[in-house]
């Protein structure tokens, strides 16, 4: 029943992401859907490509681990989100031709950034998007007993196929339906997990005082603040969450969309998170792994685990085709586009995009069939994210001075300073590089160029 359950659903995702697919005919609507959705739209969809499998089962993992600090130090990224509603949502109207962050650090830094910002939104995207399939692959063969190989084939090649045939608008209209489907499955498992431990007292009885409270010693402290300052810039305004951005009929729709989705992150995180306590009162020998589906196999009714198997699914590819296609518009708009002398038709753009979309997902299949660890392909391109492109970007959104001085001096301070935290100095106190990077590269940003920077503030006021 279970497996009928998912196949029935995922052959009801290809059929809506291809329907929706339909009439794609040039490059921006196939990376911005024609900016024609609104704040329910923009708030589902965003909410289900940042809600990947770090957010709910690595969640569960953690707290299963280390207990409810993990939660709070999520909630770094929901800061992020209402922070990114209140200031950078309202000026995205600036950028109406904008598809990428290439075209926007075009705009103000030329060419070369462009290229730059391009590379590494690839590199990103690319990482992402191989940690989310080696995740499908083992949700597969958990839930629903298929092989990793195949599990990979079958739920990468459904997400290829409507991301390869209709771009943004694909992924939107298959975004609102695993959105819907997440956020009933995965509520539902901790309803019934907490049922099946005794209630909440109950566990609270069983569970260590240690995983119930935040830390109190000094380095603990420090760590924490690390983790939540990781989550707060690690995946500030990446390709996918910046294109949603675009995506919006109006103004007020991003901004509603954005704080709706930051709001809605600060529960679903909790629950993510109290799945991995059910889990521990459950079975504390289990490996933290399998923190949630072991609460899922083991509590949820056999006549709705095949709705929270949807559930589990949904939360991967709702990421994976967010990811992919951003990687795809990185390539051909911020890649190929400034390498190029003479530009392409429309025509040829379009299939351009479509083509790369394929092969990067492909890409994407071998390489997470062939590597084990891809967690540590993410958490790289994560570190080199934030200390690099961030904060140029974020202080041209934000209509302050910007120079080509100013962008690689940060570039070259962040990225410099990141590997010396990292690779030299070994991350001291537990403080990770993607922190000390954006830090010095704001400092580097802000230093150069002073007496421009007054000059222009001058002749603007």
């Amino acid at each position: 029943m279970e497996s009928l359950v998912v196949i029935v659903y995922l052959i009801f995702v290809l059929l809506i992401g291809l329907w929706a697919g339909r009439g794609i005919k040039t490059m921006h609507d196939y990376a911005l859907a024609g900016k024609s959705f609104g704040t329910l739209v923009i708030f589902a969809t965003l909410s289900a490509s940042f809600i990947g499998g770090g957010f709910s089962m690595g969640n569960a993992e953690k707290v299963f681990l280390v207990g409810i600090s993990n939660i709070v130090a999520l909630w770094g990224f929901s800061i992020k989100e209402i922070l990114v509603a209140r200031y950078i949502a309202p000026q995205m109207m600036r950028y109406p031709n904008a598809i990428s962050v290439g075209d926007i650090m075009d705009e103000h830094y030329g060419k070369e950034a462009r290229l730059f910002s391009g590379v590494f939104s690839l590199a990103l995207c690319a990482g992402i998007l191989g940690a989310q399939i080696g995740a499908m692959g083992y949700v597969f063969n958990l839930f629903l007993d298929v092989d990793r190989v195949w599990g990979v084939l079958i739920g990468c090649g459904i997400v290829i196929a409507y991301a390869t045939v209709g771009g943004m608008r694909s992924v939107v209209w298959t975004d609102i339906i695993q959105f819907i489907v997440l956020a009933i499955g995965i509520p539902m498992t901790l309803y019934f997990g907490l049922q099946h431990v005794g209630g909440w007292q109950a566990m609270q009885t069983n569970l260590p005082e240690a995983h119930l409270s935040l830390p109190t010693e000094p380095l603990a402290i420090i760590a924490l603040l690390s983790l939540f300052m990781t989550f707060m810039l690690g995946e500030t305004l990446v390709p996918p969450y910046l294109q949603r951005l675009l995506i919006g009929k109006s103004s007020k729709d991003v901004i509603r969309g954005s704080l709706l989705s930051g709001l809605f992150s600060i529960p679903f995180f909790a629950v993510t998170g109290l799945i991995g306590l059910v889990a521990l009162v459950m079975q504390p020998a289990l490996d933290a792994n399998l923190a949630m589906p072991y609460v899922i196999q083991q509590a949820v009714p056999p006549i709705l685990q095949g709705i929270v198997a949807a559930a589990i699914v949904s939360i991967i590819m709702s990421s994976a085709d967010s990811f992919l296609n951003s990687a795809s518009i990185a390539f051909s708009n911020d890649i190929v586009r400034p390498l190029r002398k003479n530009p392409l038709t429309a025509k040829a753009e379009l299939l351009l995009a479509r083509v790369v979309t394929l092969l990067v997902g492909i890409a994407s299949m071998v390489f997470a069939l062939s590597i084990d660890s891809v967690i540590d392909i993410l958490i790289y391109a994560y570190n080199f994210w934030a200390p690099t492109v961030l904060v140029p970007l974020t202080m041209a959104i934000l209509g302050c001075y910007v120079s080509r001085k100013r962008f690689i001096a940060g570039a070259v301070a962040g990225i410099g300073s990141a590997i010396v935290w990292n690779v030299i100095l070994q991350q001291p106190w537990q403080i990770d590089a993607l922190v000390i990077g954006f830090f010095a590269n704001l400092i580097a940003f802000t230093s150069v160029d002073k007496a421009a920077a007054k000059s222009a503030k001058l002749a603007g006021s």
